[in-house]
């Protein structure tokens, strides 16, 4: 190799020392191609966490949600089921619902032409259709995607044979925790929403991911998290080990921006889940924060190779949310966190394209198993 050459990947990755593990290269965080295959083999075709089930309270209630490169139309019938199609009617293609969220009274119906859909999504209505006898309205319907329920929110997958929900969304908390059965104390589905706030990051999905997973940065950027974690100051993330929590500092009374005492604990929180923090990663957009009084549930939407919306909401027990309790220093821990973490990724993010980086950068030990999700993703766009 000549002076001012750089290594090309496999020459850096004969070259690097047993500590270190090379990452992928920088194209991979802002190739648009690149990102149209993570649309069509990643974000189309597992399971995807698109809605917080009680925000679609009512039937006719609905929410439309940007899942790869299709727009999904998800509300709740008047049976009470939550149902999903892709928001494109099926006369010429417009969008059925403009709006982010929003509720109708009987029906949907396509501005353009006046197709009208049940909350089932089946043709019930459009101009003339009457007086055409060989249309089946029945062939005409909106198409159907998968739905299913947990935690208290809405999965979906746009794959006509969807993965196995168990192994994939269940498998990673499982992979993470040790069992199924850890999270089930912490009554997900049963927590209100006490706060949302929506973060819109100038960065790839990959590097929230990778910032998520990994703890070496937390002493450089998280004062107050290594404070109320006093574990996390050494660089290892809960998520490094299978089935542990990070344990609250001595002196710790809750996971507060100031370590002062939290709210009422979660009654099915065991003994050996009180004071620790556990940090789950449901591939690919899903991050999962347990504590004993509260739980931190975020939700990305790549938008784009270089922007990502993070949708991130604090559950607490209904009656702590309908009481008025103050909750401001808990959500203001994790709020810092993630403005924290969302400045890292984007830093990041402005040297993708660097010649410096083409080839990536390093892994440390203790960052090991962010490789383990690179070949994840490599393995399904590859």
């Amino acid at each position: 190799m000549t002076t001012g050459e750089l290594p090309t990947t496999q020459e850096q990755a004969n070259n690097l020392p047993e500590s270190l593990r090379e990452t992928l290269g920088g194209h991979y965080y802002t190739d648009h191609e690149i990102f149209r295959l993570e649309q069509e083999k990643i974000f189309e075709a597992g399971w995807f966490c698109a809605v917080l089930s009680a925000d679609l309270a009512k039937p006719g209630q609905y929410e439309t949600v940007q899942i790869g490169r299709e727009s999904v139309l998800v509300t709740r019938g008047r049976n009470g089921a939550i149902k999903a199609f892709l928001n494109v009617c099926r006369h010429r293609g417009a969008r059925l619902c403009t709006e982010e969220k929003g509720e109708v009274r009987r029906s949907f119906q396509c501005p353009y032409h006046a197709w009208t859909y049940s909350f089932d999504g089946a043709l019930i209505a459009a101009p003339n259709l009457g007086a055409m006898d060989d249309v089946d309205r029945s062939q005409y319907g909106l198409h159907e995607v998968h739905v299913r329920e947990w935690l208290g929110y809405v999965w979906l997958c746009l794959a006509e044979e969807p993965p196995s929900f168990e192994d994939t969304v269940i498998g990673d908390v499982t992979d993470r925790l040790g069992t199924p059965d850890a999270i089930v104390g912490y009554q997900v589905a049963d927590l209100k929403l006490g706060r949302r706030i929506e973060y819109d990051v100038k960065a790839n999905w990959k590097q929230i991911v990778e910032n998520f997973m990994e703890c070496y940065h937390c002493a450089t950027i998280h004062p107050e998290l290594t404070e109320v974690l006093p574990e996390f100051a050494d660089g290892l993330a809960a998520q490094y080990f299978v089935g542990h929590g990070a344990e609250f500092g001595e002196d710790v009374q809750g996971f507060t921006v100031d370590g002062s005492a939290g709210l009422e604990k979660l009654p099915g929180v065991s003994e050996e889940q009180d004071r620790r923090y556990y940090a789950i990663t449901v591939r690919p957009q899903v991050f999962i924060n347990l504590v004993p009084d509260h739980v931190v549930f975020h939700r990305m939407f790549p938008l784009s190779a270089e922007r990502t919306l993070v949708r991130c909401d604090w559950l607490y027990l209904p009656e702590v949310v309908d009481s008025g309790a103050d909750i401001d220093r808990s959500v203001e821990l994790f709020h810092r966190v993630n403005q924290q973490d969302f400045d890292a990724c984007e830093r990041c993010q402005l040297a993708m394209d660097s010649r410096a980086y083409a080839d990536g950068g390093v892994l440390v030990p203790s960052e090991h198993h962010i490789g383990e999700f690179h070949d994840w993703v490599l393995q399904r766009i590859s």
